[in-house]
């Protein structure tokens, strides 16, 4: 019988341990990944956290969904980041303690553009960037070196800085057609079954693999 990938494992490629499965990696309560999304980085990987999400004070979330791949250097800039700009300085005075610490309420109402939320089965190119709060479909690219400021469609490709829409992969109608399937939430035994219908099947041939949801009659 075939047997799936472990999606439990840190290091999948025990030769490799610049890459990371993030679902086991993670701790923050405040970040959700899918199965088998992973990150590659030949410096630290595992201090993805830290490293690669940066300005996540909180409350919103960053979201990742399944069969995501995460090139070198991505990174998540979250509303932390976020400084007042309707004065004439940016700095962010009360956080530095002290008696400036008393006009903390100079820092609320900040823009917050909400969670930061990822597709499945999403490829980012190395070194992009991704602003708080944008919403990336599924099955797009993200080309190496994109700054994402605003919403990336189903099955879109971007790049530039800002980035921007290239092309999508699929006609509207295909997307549709691929969003129906949804071949990332099939179990992982009919994933394992069908990987190379997935990988390089036409969208009939992923239709005709789906498994069966039909109830028993």
């Amino acid at each position: 019988m075939p047997v799936p990938a472990d999606p439990t494992i840190l290091h999948p490629m025990p030769e490799q341990p610049r890459v990371v499965l993030l679902k086991p990696l993670v701790k923050s309560p405040l970040i959700e990944v899918g199965e088998y999304s992973y990150y590659d980085d030949p410096d630290d990987a595992t201090a993805f956290e830290t490293r690669n999400v940066l300005y996540h004070y909180g409350p919103e979330k960053l979201v990742i969904g399944k069969f995501c791949a995460l090139g070198t250097g991505v990174r998540f800039i979250m509303n932390g980041a976020n400084h007042r700009m309707d004065g004439p300085s940016t700095f962010p005075f009360p956080t530095m303690g002290g008696s400036w610490s008393e006009h903390f309420d100079l820092l609320t109402g900040l823009p917050n553009r909400g969670d930061t939320v990822v597709g499945n089965d999403v490829w980012f190119g190395h070194g992009t960037t991704v602003m708080p709060g944008v919403r990336i479909g599924h099955g797009a690219i993200i080309g190496s070196g994109a700054v994402v400021t605003t919403d990336v469609p189903d099955y879109g490709i971007v790049g530039g800085n800002p980035a921007r829409l290239i092309r999508t992969r699929y006609s509207e109608q295909d997307v549709t057609r691929l969003l129906t399937v949804a071949w990332w939430d099939w179990p992982a035994e009919h994933i394992t079954e069908h990987v190379r219908t997935i990988m390089s099947g036409s969208i009939a041939d992923l239709e005709a693999a789906a498994p069966d949801t039909r109830p028993a009659t």
